[in-house]
Order: structure tokens, then C-alpha cells, then sequence
């Protein structure tokens, strides 16, 4: 009930039947069905009610979450979950986020949880080292790239407007100087999402030219900064969304650094190939950035929700920041307190499964996980591309792959709601360059050969089926 009293016994009893009803969903997980089997009506049916004035048995609620989690939700942690680059949990992270939630630590401010402020530190420091960036860099962990991104680039537009004398923390941007903003024509919408929560919006946004697996032109920037004069920063990307294929970095960031420029590089899930030996040159040069923003949901694995962003200049990224009050015990000393690096105050301990995985899987260890998901990529881009209409559309250089069906959009469109439907895996579509595709993303550190051959062979089924019946 919703009165029971703090007693050891009670959660023992609560905590023994999540785990049972988590351990029955892990189990099935490999073989079930990847997408939802109830929409919103049947959920609805299920789990709206008035508001109940006494409430009800604790174990009848826990059951019945778990039992509309077996119909309702989409196995995005599935081995053949190929939908928005969206990794899965990797065993270790998941029980670490379950002493997460266990501890209920807010980990805004050190003196709140030492604990949480050490093992964030800690992650920090290991992170800036798998991908060899500069190791001063401020860290923070926050949601997802989108939050990553506003932090990295409100640590831009500190540091670009104080270099001409303006506090944009203190007076805004009502009479700052113009300030520029140069991005890819293939930037990811989170990018244009940030600039709109800065106040710098879109529409001015400078856009560059990109090739034809969606890379930015190098030559092309070079010709947009020449023509503007003022604080500016250029956007990059390391992992196109749909492609895979990394902006040309080394290029990108001599010429941004001749013009005085702020590099941004937004790395949701590129930037993982950096921890990768036979990958890390698509990420050549990406050092020299300014800041940088990724996923640990993505390719590291750990549960949602976890971004990072990270700054070459820390106190840039610091006084971008930071929040002071009266009531707040903020430490003086060389301790962290997270509130200095993160929009957030409250906010969970999300670092810590970030720590627990590096931990237990070593540079070895991720290195390995990044591989082995661009190697299924490819086994799915071999055997898709083997079939008489059936045609890749991109190089196949990460984990993303780019089908299309027929040369066709309604039949490729038709392909990808009835793979989904198939339930064997899951994926989504795109349209790239004018052309409907199907977009493979392989994230999931379970993933093995077997379940993408599977794929594969129920994405080409699919295909022949609505072909024959044509």
C-alpha cells in the first residue's frame, strides 16, 4: 500500500518481484517480437482509471507494468534492434543504474554525494583518455546529445563574445556583437535545436556545402568564413546519421583555427571510433576541436538516458555554467560539483553506469563492442546488396547502412513497415538526397552474427513477398 512504512522486509518484497518480472523480460528479449504489439488504445484500456483514493497493492502495480511491458513496449535493447542508433544495456551498466536508483543520490553538488561527484570525476578523466582529447577538458553528464550540444556551444558563445568584450551571461544578447554560426547542410537537427534554445537561432545559420555521403566541404568552408568577420563558430560532425561518414576534422579545424573560429564537433555516436584502432582515422583531427558532444546510451551501452558534453576550455565551459546561491554548499577545493558543468541542478547519477562499464570492459573491451557492431553492419550490407533490386546507398564505413528497394520509394517505405511488422527486428526509414531508404543502425553491444543474418534474411523476405505480389 501506499502507506507502507520504511521496513527492509517491504522492499526486499517489492524489489524481489521487479527483478523476477526484469529477469522474465531479459530472458525472452533475444527471441521475442522487436516491435510493440498494443497501441495506444489497448494500453489505454489497460492502464487509465480514475485516480484511485486509496491505493492499490504495490505487488498489482509492479505486475501490472510488467505485464503491459510485454505487449506495449518496443525491445529497443533487442540484439536486432536496428531503429535510431540506440544501443542496449549492457549488463553491467544496467545493475549499476539499478544501485543508481537504489541510492537516489542528487548529484548536483558534492557535499549532496561525495560518492557520485568521485565516480563522475573518475569517468570524466577516463573518457577524455579512450578518446584522447585534451585532457583539461570540462565534463558533464547530461541527458542526451541534445542537451550535450547546448552545453558545448553555450560554452562557445561565452567564450567567442568575452574574447570581444561582451558578457552574454550577464547582459544577454540584446546589443552583442553579430555572432556566426557556420554548420554542415547535413548537420543533425539537435545542432539547429541548441542554437534555438541559445537565442541564436536558424535561420541566419551559415550552411556548407556537404559531398555525397553527406560530409561537410572543407573547400567550401573555407569560402563561407572568408566572407564573415566577427565571433564565429563552426559546427561539425563525426558520424552522419544516415551515412556514418565523418566531416573532413584535420581540414575543418586548420582552417577554423586560421580564422579564429570555435570548432564544435557533434559526436553522438561517431565519436566511439576513436576508442576503435582500425577506426579511429575517420576521427583524425577531431583533437584540435574546442568542444565536443556524444551518447553513452549509443555506443557505450549504458541505459537512458546519458549524453556528455566536453570543453578544451574548461573554465569557458564552467562560467557558461554554473549557479550560485546562498543555500547551495559549493566546495571551494578540488572537488566536483556538477552543477558547474550541466544545465541541471537535480538531476540522477548518471555518470555512475558510465564508470561501472568502462570499469568492467577496459579500452579493450569498448574497442571491441565498436567493432563488432560495424562488422554486423557490413554483414547486412553484404547480404542485402547480393539481391537483384536491392541497392545500398551509402559506404558502409560505421555502423549505418542505407537500403533501398526497387530504386523505389513506396515499395522501399512498404519493405520497412512490413519488416516491422514481421517482428523479427526492428528499423525505421529515411530520406536521403531525394530517395526513400531503409536505415540500418547497428548499436547493440549483443548483436552477433546470427541475429543479423536473420535480419537480413527477413528484410529480403519481405522484399520478395511484396515484390511477387506486385
Amino acid at each position: 500500500m501506499a502507506t507502507d512504512r520504511f521496513q527492509s522486509a517491504v522492499f526486499d518484497a517489492y524489489l524481489d518481484n521487479a527483478r523476477a518480472h526484469a529477469a522474465r523480460y531479459l530472458r525472452r528479449l533475444p527471441d521475442r517480437h522487436v516491435g510493440a504489439r498494443a497501441g495506444r488504445d489497448e494500453l489505454l484500456a489497460a492502464l487509465h482509471s480514475s485516480l484511485p483514493d486509496k491505493g492499490d497493492e504495490v505487488g498489482d502495480v509492479i505486475d501490472l507494468l510488467a505485464t503491459q511491458a510485454e505487449r506495449g513496449a518496443v525491445a529497443c535493447n533487442s540484439p536486432r534492434y536496428f531503429g535510431f542508433v540506440i544501443g542496449g544495456a549492457y549488463p553491467v551498466a544496467l545493475a549499476a543504474d539499478w544501485l543508481v536508483s537504489t541510492w537516489d543520490q542528487n548529484a548536483g553538488i558534492y557535499a549532496i554525494s561525495p560518492l557520485v561527484s568521485v565516480l563522475e570525476e573518475v569517468a570524466g578523466q577516463w573518457l577524455l583518455d579512450l578518446f584522447d582529447l585534451p585532457r583539461e577538458s570540462g565534463v558533464g553528464f547530461v541527458t542526451g546529445c541534445q542537451m550535450a550540444n547546448f552545453t558545448c556551444l553555450a560554452a562557445a558563445r561565452h567564450h567567442v563574445l568575452r574574447r570581444v568584450g561582451w558578457d552574454v551571461e550577464a547582459d544577454g544578447l540584446q546589443g552583442a556583437p553579430r555572432l556566426h554560426v557556420v554548420a554542415s547542410a547535413e548537420s543533425h537537427i539537435t545542432i539547429d535545436v541548441a542554437l534555438r534554445y541559445l537565442g541564436l537561432g536558424t535561420r541566419n545559420v551559415h550552411r556548407v556545402d556537404s559531398d555525397a555521403q553527406g560530409r561537410m566541404r572543407a573547400d567550401h568552408l573555407r569560402e563561407v568564413l572568408a566572407g564573415l568577420d566577427g565571433p564565429t563558430i563552426v559546427c561539425a560532425q563525426a558520424g552522419n546519421v544516415n551515412t556514418g561518414a565523418f566531416d573532413p576534422l584535420r581540414e575543418i579545424a586548420q582552417v577554423t583555427r586560421e580564422r579564429g573560429a570555435w570548432l564544435h564537433v557533434d559526436g553522438a555516436f561517431g565519436l566511439w571510433a576513436r576508442a576503435s584502432a582500425s577506426l579511429r582515422a575517420f576521427a583524425d583531427g577531431i583533437e584540435l576541436a574546442d568542444s565536443w558532444a556524444t551518447d553513452a546510451h549509443k555506443w557505450l551501452n549504458v541505459p537512458y538516458d546519458c549524453g556528455v558534453a566536453m570543453v578544451r576550455h574548461a573554465e569557458d565551459h564552467r562560467v557558461a555554467m554554473t549557479s550560485a546561491a546562498a543555500y547551495l554548499i559549493q566546495t571551494k577545493g578540488p572537488e566536483r560539483d556538477a552543477v558547474d558543468w550541466v544545465p541541471e541542478f537535480s538531476r540522477r547519477a548518471r555518470g555512475v553506469p558510465v564508470y561501472a562499464t568502462l570499469r568492467a570492459l577496459g579500452r579493450e573491451g569498448v574497442q571491441d563492442l565498436v567493432e563488432r557492431s560495424c562488422a554486423r553492419a557490413r554483414q547486412m550490407a553484404d547480404m542485402l546488396r547480393e539481391a537483384e533490386g536491392v541497392r545500398i546507398l551509402n559506404d558502409v564505413v560505421l555502423n549505418q547502412v542505407l537500403v533501398r528497394f526497387g530504386d523505389d520509394d513506396e515499395l522501399t517505405r512498404a519493405v520497412i513497415e512490413g519488416v516491422q511488422r514481421d517482428g523479427t527486428c526492428w528499423l525505421g526509414g529515411t530520406t536521403w538526397q531525394g530517395l526513400g531508404a531503409m536505415r540500418i543502425s547497428v548499436s547493440n553491444w549483443a548483436t552477433s552474427e546470427d541475429d543479423a543474418a536473420r535480419s537480413a534474411a527477413a528484410i529480403l523476405r519481405v522484399f520478395h513477398s511484396l515484390r511477387a505480389a506486385a
